[in-house]
C-alpha cells in the first residue's frame, strides 16, 4: 500500500514537473533529430528591439506549429527556446533550414547572466560560415544534464516559414546528405530538359521553345536560390544580389511561363481577353522586379507572390478555356500547370501545419515543378509532331495541286499554241503599223523642233535686225554730211592753190586766203568732220560688238564640249533679246566673276532666249506697257556649281502650270505665238549638262528660275 502511494506520488510529481518544463527541449541518446517548432516561444514587435529589451520582455507568446509561419514582417522577429540535454555528449547542432533569411542571430548563455552572439544570413559572404552549407548551423553546447535557453533573432524580405531542429551532428549531415541528393536530382532533370529544349529551339526556331528554356532556367534557379545553394555556389561573394535574387528569378520564370503559354496555347487568337489578362500580370512582375532592383526587396516580393499565384491560376483557366474549344496542345498546358498547382497547395499545406514536414511535403513542390517541366517539354514535342503531320498534310496536297495543274497547263498549251500563232500574226500586223507610226512620230518631232529652231532663227533674226539696224543708220547718215565736208574742203584747196599760184602780192594773197577761210568757215567745218568721224567710228564699234556677240551665241549646232564664260552667254544672249525689250522693262545684272565652264555654249544661249522671252512676255501680260516691268539676271558660284537666276516681276505661275511647264506642247500663250517646245527643250539642255533647273513662283508676284550646271561636265546617262 505504501509503496502504491509513493509510486503514485512520484508520478504526480513527474506530471508536475513535465507540466512546468514543457517548454523546454529533451534531446536523449535515443533521439536524433527533434523539430523544436512547438517548443518555440515568439516575440514580434512594430520595432526593431535590442537583445537587452529581448531579455526583460514578458510578451513571448508560444508557437503551437511544428514549423513557425510567422508570414512578413519589416523588422526582426524573435524566438526563445530552452534545450535540456539528456545525451552522452554536450555537443549537438541547431539547424535552421531556411536559407532566405537575410539575417539569422543566436545569443548564446554564456557564464553567469550575459550572451555572446553569431551572426549568419544573406547579409555576410557565404565563406565567413563555419558549416558550408546553406541551412544556418550553430554549435549547441549543453552539458550533460543540464538546460539553456537562447534567444534566436530572424530577419528577411520574404515570408518567414522556419524549420528549426536540433540534432546529433551524424543525423544531420545524413539528413542534409538526403536532401541534398533530392535536389540533385531535380536539378539535374532541369538541366537535361534546359539543354534539350535549348537545342531543340537552334534546330526549328520556334519562339514557344526560348520562352520554354528561359522558364526552365528561370525555375531552377529559384528552387535552386529557394534552399540556399546559389548563395553557396554563385553568389557567395555578391550577398546583396542574393537577397534579390530569388524575387528575380522567379519573377523572369513568371514572365516566361505567361509568353510560353501565349505562343504555345495561341490565347491571342484563341482566348482574346484572357490574353489581356496575361498581359497585365506580366506587368506585375516587371514591377515586381523593378521594386527589387531599386531595394524595395520586401514589397517586391509581396507583387512577386500575388502575381505568381494569380498567373498559376490563369493559365490554368485560360488553357482550360482553350483546350474546351478543341485546341489540343492546351491540355499539355492545363495538366502540367494543374499538377504544379496541387504541389503549391501541398507545400503551403506543409507551411502552415495542416499537412506533416517531412521529405514527402517539403518536396513536393520541386516534384510537381520537374513532372510540370516535363509535360511542357512532352507539349512542345507533340506539337512538333502536329506540324510535321500538317506539313506533310500541306505538302501532299500541294503535290496533288501541283498535278492537278501540271494536267490543266498540258490542256491549255494545246489551246494556248493556236492561240499564239493567231496572236503572232496579229502581232506582225500590228508592228509593222507601229513602226510605221513610230517613223511618222520620228518625222513629226524632227519637224517640231525645226520649227522651234526656226522660231528661235526668226526670233534672232528680228534681234540681229533691230541691233545692227540702229548703229549702220548711225554711220549712213552721217556719211552724206561728211561727204559735203569733204567737197568744200576740196574746194577750198583748189581755191589756197589758184590764189598761191596768182602773181599777186603776198599780202593780197593772204589777205584772199582769209577771206575765203571766213566764207566756208573753216573752223567750224573741222569740227563739225571730227563728230561725224567719231559718229561713224561708234555706230561701226557697236556693229563688231553686235556681231562678235552674234558669233557667241549662234553656235547653235556645235556638238562638242568647250569652256565657255557664262556672263559672256548671258550678255550675247541679251543684245539678241534687247529688241523684245520695251522702255517700260528695267533690267538688273548683278553678274560675278565665274570660272569658265565646260558646256555646250550655243545650247545654252538658246535655254537663256528661251527663259527670257518667256519673262518678258509674262512682263507685259501683267504690266501692258504701263511701266514697273523688272528683268533681273544674276550669277553666282557655289563649291563646284555655276548659279543662273533669271527672274520677272510678271503674272507668275500657279502649281498645275509649274508641274506642266516641262512638258512638250503646253504653252500659256496665245495660239501662234509659242510652240509649246521652248522649255521642254530648255530642261533637256540642262539635263544634258547633267544640271538642274529650279523654279520659285507665285501667281501675281512673279517668277525666278535658278539654273544650275557643274564647272566641269560629269558624264551621266543623261548625254
Amino acid at each position: 500500500m505504501i509503496k502504491s502511494l509513493f509510486s503514485l506520488g512520484f508520478g504526480i510529481l513527474l506530471l508536475l514537473f513535465s507540466l512546468n518544463v514543457k517548454a523546454d527541449i529533451f534531446i536523449t541518446d535515443s533521439t536524433d533529430r527533434i523539430m523544436v517548432g512547438k517548443q518555440l516561444s515568439v516575440l514580434q514587435a512594430d520595432k526593431e528591439l535590442t537583445f537587452g529589451q529581448v531579455l526583460n520582455s514578458n510578451a513571448f507568446k508560444p508557437n503551437n506549429s511544428e514549423v513557425p509561419n510567422l508570414g512578413i514582417s519589416p523588422v526582426s522577429t524573435w524566438l526563445k527556446f530552452t534545450i535540456t540535454n539528456k545525451t552522452s555528449s554536450q555537443r549537438l547542432l541547431l539547424d535552421v533550414a531556411y536559407p532566405m533569411l537575410d539575417e539569422v542571430e543566436l545569443f548564446v548563455p554564456d557564464t553567469g547572466n550575459t550572451y555572446s552572439s553569431i551572426l549568419l544570413g544573406e547579409v555576410k559572404k557565404f565563406n565567413t560560415r563555419k558549416y558550408k552549407h546553406p541551412d544556418y548551423i550553430f554549435d549547441i553546447n549543453v552539458p550533460q544534464n543540464s538546460s539553456k535557453t537562447y534567444y534566436l533573432r530572424i530577419k528577411g524580405a520574404e515570408q518567414l516559414i522556419i524549420p528549426i531542429s536540433v540534432n546529433k551532428p551524424d543525423t544531420l549531415w545524413q539528413t542534409l546528405t538526403t536532401e541534398n541528393l533530392l535536389s540533385g536530382i531535380y536539378w539535374g532533370a532541369v538541366l537535361i530538359m534546359f539543354l534539350y529544349n535549348l537545342f531543340v529551339y537552334f534546330s526549328v526556331k520556334d519562339k514557344s521553345y526560348i520562352y520554354y528554356v528561359i522558364y526552365v532556367a528561370s525555375v531552377g534557379l529559384t528552387q535552386l536560390g529557394i534552399k540556399g545553394f546559389t548563395f553557396q555556389f554563385l553568389f557567395g561573394n555578391y550577398p546583396d544580389f542574393e537577397q534579390k535574387s530569388i524575387v528575380i528569378f522567379a519573377s523572369v520564370g513568371g514572365i516566361a511561363a505567361l509568353m510560353f503559354t501565349k505562343s504555345f496555347v495561341l490565347t491571342a487568337q484563341k482566348a482574346p481577353k484572357s490574353d489581356k489578362v496575361l498581359s497585365a500580370i506580366i506587368v506585375f512582375l516587371f514591377i515586381a522586379i523593378g521594386l527589387t532592383l531599386i531595394g524595395e526587396i520586401q514589397a517586391g516580393f509581396q507583387v512577386m507572390q500575388v502575381s505568381t499565384t494569380a498567373f498559376s491560376i490563369a493559365i490554368i483557366a485560360v488553357s482550360a478555356i482553350v483546350m474546351r474549344d478543341g485546341y489540343g496542345p492546351a491540355k499539355f498546358v492545363f495538366v502540367s500547370w494543374s499538377i504544379f498547382f496541387i504541389g503549391a497547395i501541398i507545400f503551403a499545406l506543409k507551411d502552415y501545419g495542416i499537412l506533416p514536414f517531412n521529405n514527402y511535403t517539403s518536396y513536393t513542390m520541386q516534384g510537381a515543378s520537374a513532372i510540370e517541366m516535363a509535360l511542357l517539354s512532352f507539349g512542345l514535342a507533340d506539337k512538333i509532331n502536329v506540324l510535321k503531320k500538317e506539313k506533310e498534310a500541306s505538302q501532299a496536297e500541294a503535290l496533288r495541286i501541283a498535278t492537278e495543274n501540271e494536267r490543266i497547263i498540258r490542256e491549255q498549251n494545246v489551246v494556248l499554241e493556236a492561240k499564239v500563232s493567231e496572236r503572232t500574226f496579229e502581232l506582225k500586223e500590228a508592228n509593222t503599223e507601229l513602226y510605221k507610226t513610230l517613223d511618222d512620230l520620228k518625222q513629226a518631232q524632227t519637224q517640231l523642233v525645226e520649227s522651234e529652231k526656226m522660231a528661235s532663227l526668226g526670233q534672232l533674226t528680228a534681234g540681229i535686225a533691230h541691233e545692227i539696224n540702229n548703229p549702220i543708220n548711225f554711220v549712213t547718215s552721217n556719211v552724206n554730211p561728211l561727204q559735203r565736208d569733204v567737197d568744200i574742203l576740196f574746194d577750198a584747196l583748189e581755191a589756197i592753190e589758184e590764189t598761191g599760184m596768182s602773181d599777186a602780192p603776198v599780202a593780197d594773197k593772204q589777205k584772199k586766203i582769209e577771206e575765203y577761210k571766213e566764207e566756208i568757215d573753216l573752223d567750224y567745218l573741222k569740227i563739225e568732220i571730227s563728230h561725224l568721224l567719231k559718229g561713224i567710228r561708234e555706230g561701226a564699234g557697236r556693229t563688231a560688238e553686235i556681231v562678235k556677240g552674234l558669233r557667241v551665241f549662234s553656235r547653235l549646232d556645235e556638238d562638242d564640249l568647250k569652256l565657255a564664260d557664262i556672263n559672256d552667254c548671258l550678255e550675247s544672249t541679251m543684245v539678241i533679246a534687247n529688241n523684245l525689250l520695251q522702255d517700260n522693262i528695267k533690267v538688273v545684272k548683278d553678274l560675278d566673276e565665274l570660272p569658265l565652264v565646260e558646256c555646250y555654249p550655243g545650247k545654252l544661249n538658246q535655254v537663256f532666249l528661251n527663259i527670257i522671252s518667256n519673262a518678258i512676255h509674262a512682263i507685259g501680260k501683267k504690266h501692258n506697257g504701263a511701266g514697273g516691268g523688272e528683268l533681273k539676271i544674276s550669277t553666282r558660284k557655289e563649291e563646284d556649281n555655276v548659279f543662273i537666276s533669271i527672274s520677272d516681276n510678271g503674272v507668275g505661275m500657279d502649281d498645275n502650270t509649274t508641274k506642266k511647264i516641262f512638258e512638250p506642247f503646253f504653252t500659256t500663250k496665245e495660239v501662234g505665238e509659242g510652240t509649246g517646245l521652248g522649255m521642254s527643250i530648255a530642261y533637256n539642255t540642262i539635263k544634258k549638262h547633267n544640271g538642274i533647273i529650279h523654279i520659285n513662283t507665285e501667281p501675281g508676284k512673279g517668277t525666278e528660275f535658278i539654273i544650275e550646271l557643274p564647272v566641269l561636265h560629269r558624264i551621266s546617262a543623261a548625254v
